[in-house]
């Protein structure tokens, strides 16, 4: 049983897949990114699927990662961190090469591991008011494993702009970055993604997966060693004193040391 996502098909075989856990403003668990690895794999094998929409509950697409599941790695040994974010980097991997469209439809606020899945999205709308950051850097951590699909989606000169600041930015400045495909009233958000869908409904849906497997294929590579250089990137920054200062100030509601 899904208990952090929920994933509907209508009888068109459009998929709807939504972070479920709004009280935590889909803030990704340990169980998360396996209910989401799991679901990217299943409706990328089943063949009345058509399309996918990605979305959140409630005010937040996603916040990024679970402080809690953080907080877990910070005690953990090495070898269990390396397990954990291969956990983390396995569900974007299967979300990015699903072989079918997935479309991003952002109706709230996304953080560090919430770009990164807005990222894999092949087309991402987002709400004109939301904000989105690349925060990681404020913890004493930085965007590893969503990394090649952030750079990928920016380009390495406009990640630049973002990606190691942890600053803020709108939905325009996100647009202007890549990051989406354009930006829309709440209200408009049913539209918006609708006509990203229906034109999926006309194609052949093998000659949709052969195409986006090319896309891949010709873009900037994220194979397997590319992952693993993002894994052991993840796992070192857990072992400075940086991260376990970030962490250990945001859990004790106090300002750490390079912003005292």
């Amino acid at each position: 049983m899904l208990e952090t996502i929920s994933v509907t098909v209508d009888p068109r075989g459009v998929a709807t897949l939504t972070l479920n856990r709004p009280e935590k403003h889909n803030a990704m668990s340990a169980q998360m990114i396996r209910e989401l690895t799991q679901a990217a794999v299943q409706l990328g094998s089943d063949g009345t699927v058509r399309v996918v929409v990605l979305t959140g509950a409630g005010k937040s697409f996603c916040a990024g990662g679970d402080l809690g599941w953080m907080q877990d790695q910070m005690a953990a040994d090495p070898q269990t961190r390396f397990v954990e974010a291969r956990k983390l980097a396995e569900m974007l991997q299967a979300l990015n090469v699903m072989p079918k469209p997935l479309i991003g439809a952002l109706q709230g606020n996304a953080f560090g591991g919430g770009v990164g899945l807005a990222a894999v999205c092949d087309v991402a709308i987002g709400v004109e008011t939301l904000k989105m950051g690349l925060t990681e850097t404020r913890l004493g951590l930085i965007p590893a494993t969503i990394g090649p699909y952030v750079v990928a989606r920016m380009g390495a000169a406009r990640a630049r702009r973002v990606f190691m600041s942890a600053r803020l930015f709108d939905a325009a400045e996100a647009v202007d970055l890549g990051l989406l495909a354009k930006t829309v009233s709440a209200e408009d958000m049913a539209d918006a993604v609708e006509a990203e869908v229906e034109p999926y409904l006309s194609c052949a849906p093998g000659a949709v997966a052969s195409a986006k497997a090319l896309v891949h294929g010709l873009g900037p590579r994220v194979d397997d060693p590319v992952i693993d250089q993002t894994i052991r990137a993840l796992v070192a920054r857990w072992e400075t004193d940086e991260a376990h200062e970030g962490i250990s100030a945001f859990f004790d509601k106090r300002k750490p040391v390079w912003n005292s």
